[in-house]
């Protein structure tokens, strides 16, 4: 991608994902430049994704770049922000064909629509593999309000939303380890960042994140931070129905399983017994 390729790409792919954003500057200098609504703070979140790791070889680009976006922005929902815009570093294989860069960028674009964001700027580069994708998420939340990992008090509940495990079924399905069934594989390929009730948490939470790793590990980073201890009845963890009709064919290591595996991207928060009514 270097020389006029690259350039060409930014002008006539990337900077249409702008949108016309001011903070943008259309592209055409190296950095952005923002600013906050008054009395708000920024909020910052990077994620990298490399090919063959984070996500399957044989994953469509569209889904590939859908599932950046959104897997990113479950971080600022975790946090209670506001979303802003986001910068793109992107590493292209030199191998990969200009028709799959084509349609990663219309999956951009798919999920900027879903969630009325803004390119606000990056970087491309071309090398030997493999694909590379690092996505900055900008945004912004009222000062002092930020949901942190920490502050989880003893006598707490643990709440989460949406169902788990469903993604780690639907990783089973792209590989092709598993009958198909859209649900799970939607969920696995096109999560939902649960940006309004993050938003709506500030306050009534007292200790929020969202569940990347696994419930299991991701209940233990809140008890560490916190100095906490975390106990979650089995019996009470939410599953959907394909979830529940795959349990009912396996053994207990059935349900590990599913409290083990990522990518859920719910969020897994904790507030006094005194907020059941307000969040319920």
């Amino acid at each position: 991608m270097a020389g006029e390729g690259e350039f060409d790409f930014i002008r006539t792919r990337l900077a249409p994902l702008t949108r016309g954003d001011p903070a943008a500057l259309d592209l055409a200098d190296d950095a952005a430049v923002l600013t906050p609504a008054p009395g708000c703070q920024l909020v910052v979140a990077s994620d990298m994704l490399v090919g063959g790791v984070h996500f399957l070889d044989t994953d469509p680009p569209e889904v590939v770049a859908e599932r950046c976006v959104r897997s990113n922005l479950s971080d600022l929902a975790a946090m209670g922000a506001e979303p802003l815009g986001y910068l793109s570093s992107i590493a292209w294989p030199r191998y990969l064909a200009q028709a799959w860069r084509e349609g990663f960028v219309d999956g951009l674009a798919s999920a900027q629509q879903a969630f009325a964001l803004s390119l606000l700027g990056g970087d491309t580069t071309a090398g030997p593999g493999p694909l590379t994708i690092s996505l900055t998420m900008l945004g912004q939340l009222p000062a002092g309000t930020a949901l942190l990992r920490r502050g989880a008090r003893p006598g707490d509940d643990v709440w989460v939303s949406g169902s788990i495990g469903d993604a780690r079924l639907g990783l089973e399905i792209a590989r092709g380890a598993m009958p198909a069934d859209p649900f799970l594989l939607e969920r696995y390929r096109r999560p939902s960042p649960r940006l309004a009730l993050g938003q709506a948490l500030r306050g009534p939470a007292t200790a929020c994140l969202d569940i990347s790793d696994g419930l299991m590990a991701d209940a233990g980073h809140i008890a560490q931070v916190s100095g906490v201890r975390l106990e979650l009845q089995a019996a009470r963890v939410p599953f959907s129905p394909p979830a529940r009709a795959w349990l009912a064919g396996q053994g207990p290591d059935g349900l590990v399983s599913l409290v083990c595996g990522g990518d859920d991207y719910e969020l897994l928060f904790c507030a006094a017994p005194a907020q059941r009514e307000e969040l319920a």
